[in-house]
């Protein structure tokens, strides 16, 4: 049985957290295809642990993945990826839609990975109808390393949008963010994937993950800002 860790995890600034991505890529030989194939796993697992659904035919998730490839198209390093995945996505039947919020009404489960954690500013179009959409539903909420519209250094914003988000649980990758101090649900650190040495350099800990799961539970509190 997976039990809550109780080591007092430190967190990583965005910078730091960018910083380390590019060392997995560098020293750490891993292609981006490899890490964000790692960071899904270790999400859909927390997500299989905390509320057993099936993720791959659930419409919000094909809507997410939809907002995901919008943003990914964007940027030509991006590319070559989303046109991969898209079509691997097609060839699994994985549907896509355009209305998340209706989208929403046929979901079991929420996974909220829109943005990441070097998110800062106000959330724009198409967005907003997304973080509302978060705020209202009564469906349990996934979101990776950083709940979307939250900063990732002071959390939640004080006022306006995003201000009533609150996520049922939380995935930090590799180690949490500072953000995860305001962070009152299920906390899991997940990715599995980074060495002692480069942990070491980064001043933070690897938590103890059991057998082959990808993914640990933290306890409240259980997070420390560097």
């Amino acid at each position: 049985m997976l039990t809550a860790s109780t080591m007092a995890l430190k967190t990583l600034s965005a910078k730091a957290a960018a910083a380390l991505d590019q060392e997995l890529m560098s020293t750490g030989a891993f292609s981006i295809d490899q890490l964000m194939e790692l960071a899904g796993l270790s999400v859909s697992q927390v997500t299989e642990y905390s509320s057993p659904v099936a993720l791959e035919t659930t419409a919000a998730m094909a809507s997410l993945l939809h907002v995901i490839f919008g943003i990914m198209d964007t940027n030509p390093r991006f590319t070559t990826l989303s046109v991969r995945l898209a079509k691997q996505l097609e060839d699994l039947e994985v549907e896509f839609v355009d209305d998340f919020t209706l989208a929403v009404k046929s979901a079991d489960h929420i996974v909220d990975a829109v943005f990441g954690f070097s998110f800062s500013g106000e959330v724009r179009e198409p967005f907003p109808a997304v973080i509302k959409a978060f705020e209202d539903t009564k469906l349990p909420i996934t979101s990776v390393d950083a709940p979307s519209s939250w900063d990732i250094e002071t959390g939640p914003p004080q006022s306006g949008l995003g201000s009533k988000f609150n996520p049922a649980y939380l995935v930090s990758l590799t180690a949490p963010k500072p953000l995860a101090q305001h962070f009152k649900g299920r906390h899991f650190v997940g990715g599995r994937f980074v060495s002692q040495a480069i942990a070491k350099k980064y001043d933070f800990e690897i938590p103890s993950y059991q057998g082959i799961d990808q993914f640990v539970e933290v306890g409240a509190g259980s997070v420390r800002k560097l």
